[in-house]
């Protein structure tokens, strides 16, 4: 009983050193969470920090490579945020060819050795410029190598080609072949590629149909002379219709005459050429039967030919009958034929979406031969009409675009609508006037930097939105994943 009274004593004596000891191991554990805490916001600063100059880095880098191979920026260019300086009221100085060069003193770029310029005088200088413009200064402008045109009438004129073929002139083709029957007696035309002139014979024919026509007409002059009056009138009828019969099958009046002349039938007829040109085509041999209406030969005029040339649908409005043409053969080098459009064909090539057109050539030295391949220049007078040069658009694939230049410094992207295109050349119809000038080179580096500035501003545009946000928002811990700490 003393010893339980005894340990019941000691532990109250005890007790205020226990309540010590553990309001102390409390008190340690809490400076260890906060301590823990305390890392978690500094791994955050850490990692936003991170991210922050890795961005900065992305942004310099994309500005390097726009510029080209530059040297890296210097690291005393940077030595205090821009935002701090124009607090403190002074006068800061940057690169027009790399805004992101800042120094506090004037002098040159170390990059590109252009003059700095002050912040504040730039500022004023975008304020002052039309909106949705993008300002390029004449020292800069020269290194870019920008040239310009001007909006205004000129006589445009349409040029585009096709190809074809030379072809025979089908309206100067002949074919000879007879009206009887009967046997080759002589060939004088013998082989295929002969020239042959109008009247030139081209074979004798015997034909046993022929001999009893001519008798027919003989024996109706015969009776003519012994018939009394009143009998002549009806002979005469007879005499017409078998002269009318010998010169329905091509027999002419010459050789008519000389059967009168004769008195008796030729056992022969001879047959001539009608036209003058050259044999393409040859169906008879000495001996040979031939019947009537059998083609014996074919005989083409070659001192004039055709072109056959295929164009696009798309051309089409721009030719008609008449129009001039150039033609090229490429067995003729350097040398040019002029032609004219005689027809264009009334339907389209479905496969190849093409329209014929025939174009006359004269050839009086024989020179063009059927079957050359050839090119033919349209070249087509299209009056005055508002243009642009061609090297000023800018072809998005859904819009075209150009930089309209306003006081020599600034230039304003601006979508056209273009007509048809001539040569080096677009007509204009819409989007420009006549008179303003439009950039024709250097067109994607002004494009370009225009897009690096647009995304530098709205870069820093955000940042400005988000340090109010981060100023006023709290962070919340209890989102943040745990920071395992390795002791």
């Amino acid at each position: 009983m003393q010893k339980r009274t005894k340990s019941r004593w000691s532990y109250m004596k005890n007790r205020p050193k226990l309540i010590h000891l553990v309001a102390g191991l409390f008190l340690l554990l809490s400076l260890g969470w906060l301590s823990n805490c305390s890392e978690k916001r500094e791994t955050k600063s850490s990692a936003i920090k991170s991210l922050e100059s890795m961005a900065e880095s992305q942004v310099e880098s994309g500005l390097h490579k726009h510029q080209g191979s530059l040297t890296q920026v210097p690291s005393g260019a940077r030595e205090k945020p821009r935002m701090e300086k124009e607090k403190e009221g002074k006068t800061l100085y940057h690169c027009p060819m790399h805004p992101n060069y800042i120094s506090e003193k004037p002098g040159e770029c170390p990059i590109c050795g252009m003059t700095l310029v002050p912040i504040e005088e730039e500022k004023e200088s975008a304020e002052a410029r039309p909106a949705g413009t993008v300002e390029i200064s004449p020292e800069k402008q020269q290194i870019l190598g920008v040239t310009f045109g001007r909006v205004e009438k000129r006589s445009l004129h349409r040029m585009f080609s096709a190809y074809g073929r030379i072809s025979y002139d089908e309206t100067r083709l002949a074919t000879i072949s007879i009206k009887f029957s009967g046997w080759v007696e002589a060939l004088y035309a013998d082989y295929t590629g002969k020239p042959v002139r109008k009247g030139q014979p081209l074979f004798s024919i015997y034909s046993p149909e022929l001999i009893a026509a001519q008798e027919e007409y003989l024996l109706a002059l015969r009776a003519q002379k012994t018939m009394i009056p009143d009998q002549k009138n009806n002979n005469l009828n007879i005499i017409e219709a078998a002269k009318r019969r010998l010169l329905l099958w091509d027999i002419w009046g010459e050789q008519i005459a000389d059967l009168e002349k004769e008195g008796k039938p030729f056992r022969t007829l001879t047959i001539y050429s009608p036209v003058t040109g050259f044999i393409i085509e040859k169906n008879i041999l000495q001996g040979k039967y031939v019947t009537a209406g059998e083609v014996l030969y074919s005989i083409a005029d070659l001192s004039h030919v055709w072109m056959l040339a295929e164009i696009y649908e798309s051309d089409l409005p721009f030719i008609s009958v008449g129009t001039e043409v150039t033609l090229e053969l490429g067995s003729f080098p350097g040398e040019k034929f002029k032609g004219k459009i005689s027809y264009i064909f009334p339907y389209l090539e479905n496969e190849t979406r093409t329209v014929k057109v025939r174009i006359e050539l004269f050839n009086p030295a024989l020179r063009l031969k059927p079957e050359m391949y050839g090119r033919v220049v349209f070249h087509l007078p299209l009056g005055q009409r508002l243009s642009l040069p061609e090297e000023a658009v800018i072809d998005t694939g859904e819009r075209k675009i150009v930089f309209v230049v306003h006081e020599n410094r600034h230039f304003e992207p601006r979508e056209v609508k273009l007509g048809l295109k001539a040569g080096d050349y677009y007509e204009v119809v819409g989007g420009v006037k006549e008179g303003e000038r439009v950039v024709t080179s250097a067109q994607f580096l002004i494009d370009s930097e225009s897009r690096l500035k647009e995304a530098l501003k709205g870069l820093s545009q955000t940042e400005e939105r988000k340090m109010p946000e981060a100023k006023k928002a709290p962070v919340e811990e209890k989102k943040e994943p745990p920071i395992k700490h390795i002791h």
